[in-house]
């Protein structure tokens, strides 16, 4: 197969494969980036084999990193931005089901493509254009189907997040999986335990905002993946709910994807809390998560009142995203334009604070004083008190001379 046209990402790498041909040396586009531009997507990271051994890319290129030189990889910035070149290699002794035990240099392009995961991301591209296809990927391609190269079984225990990877890849290509290779995933899922959760969170993240992620999540649940990852192998979690919704609309952001998957799960925001922190999440996502649940729960019963939505805070937004998803219906109308209507959005934006109503009402430290300010807070954010000094300082006054609860 020849390309007429390169992407401009691949063009403005041209003259790094060039510099190798010139210097007696094969090198080639590889992996993802060639597979995209065959569908005709837009590719994004740019990955270059070479038959040229690290110290000899070095040599051919005045400034260079040695950003995996043991794995063979180099980094050449002679033309401003930075391109990985790597050379052909192979490599053995999967122990860890992961990384390998030994890698080898060689000059021979087919081994280095023979230990690819699938078919479709083992094509290289020369500088003119010409697709090298030993896989026979363009087929599968053509056909929209994922298939290992080789015996899927040996690529599963070289890297068993290679599985996750199947699912992931046919919700975002909306490819079909080939079926020696779904019976190997089946007989070798048990290995996905052996994978670090934050790789596994990786994958999982980028399937949850596929095109097709129905179909990737689908894909778990019937090879029973699922019984692999955290907290999606008990017996009371039902992932199908979760799948319909995904037919609906995809979430945009990670925030949004595990925040649909925590609520049509049946999460409180307790619960959700826990099943995050499972998946290696950050604090960040935790919390908004945690605070859109809470908020799309009590939607369950009744509007949210002024008051949940301040509590909430930014998190609202990805609240509203993912009920609009879930097809709630959204009794409240927009959450997010009342929150932006609200008078404050924390409490550091009062007024006064604590030390004003010690030093102007020779109010003292303590539970009467937090309570005072909080109903300062909620009247404030109700519309029933104005957020001028003069005015909570009265109304601070009048709540210290009456009975607390």
């Amino acid at each position: 197969m020849q390309l007429q046209t390169l992407p401009e990402a691949f063009k403005h790498a041209q003259p790094i494969l060039e510099t190798l041909e010139a210097g007696g040396y094969e090198a080639y586009f590889v992996g993802g980036s060639v597979r995209d531009t065959v569908l005709g997507r837009v590719p994004h990271d740019v990955d270059i084999a070479t038959s040229a051994y690290p110290e000899e890319v070095k040599q051919l290129f005045r400034k260079t990193v040695d950003t995996g030189i043991e794995h063979g990889t180099v980094m050449v910035l002679d033309h401003g931005e930075g391109y990985e070149i790597t050379t052909f290699r192979t490599e053995s002794g999967y122990t860890d089901y992961r990384r390998p035990d030994k890698v080898q240099f060689v000059r021979n392009l087919s081994e280095d493509l023979k230990r690819r995961d699938f078919t479709i991301n083992a094509l290289a591209l020369k500088a003119d254009g010409t697709v090298i296809d030993i896989f026979d990927g363009l087929t599968d391609l053509k056909q929209h189907i994922l298939r290992a190269v080789g015996d899927p079984s040996e690529r599963f225990n070289e890297d068993a997040l290679r599985m996750m990877r199947a699912v992931r890849f046919a919700a975002q290509l909306n490819f079909g999986i080939d079926s020696q290779t779904k019976q190997a995933i089946v007989k070798n899922r048990h290995l996905l335990a052996k994978i670090s959760v934050e790789r596994l969170n990786d994958e999982m993240t980028k399937l949850l905002q596929a095109p097709n992620a129905q179909l990737g999540l689908l894909m778990i649940i019937m090879l029973e993946i699922n019984q692999y990852l955290p907290g999606l192998n008990q017996k009371d979690i039902d992932l199908w709910g979760y799948t319909e919704q995904l037919a609906v609309r995809q979430p945009q952001t990670a925030t949004q994807a595990w925040t649909l998957m925590a609520f049509e799960l049946g999460l409180t925001a307790a619960d959700t809390g826990e099943f995050l922190r499972l998946w290696k999440h950050s604090n960040e996502l935790i919390q908004t998560a945690q605070a859109a649940v809470r908020i799309l729960n009590l939607a369950r019963i009744d509007a949210p009142t002024d008051w949940d939505l301040y509590q909430a805070g930014p998190a609202v937004a990805t609240a509203q995203v993912v009920g609009e998803i879930s097809e709630m219906p959204m009794t409240g109308s927009d959450w997010i334009k009342r929150y932006e209507r609200l008078p404050i959005h924390k409490r550091q934006e009062l007024a006064i604070n604590g030390q004003t109503l010690m030093q102007e009402l020779k109010m003292s430290a303590g539970p009467k004083l937090g309570q005072i300010l909080l109903k300062l807070e909620q009247a404030v954010v109700a519309n029933q008190v104005a957020n001028t000094k003069e005015t909570l300082l009265t109304q601070a006054v009048k709540l210290d001379a009456s009975p607390q609860d």
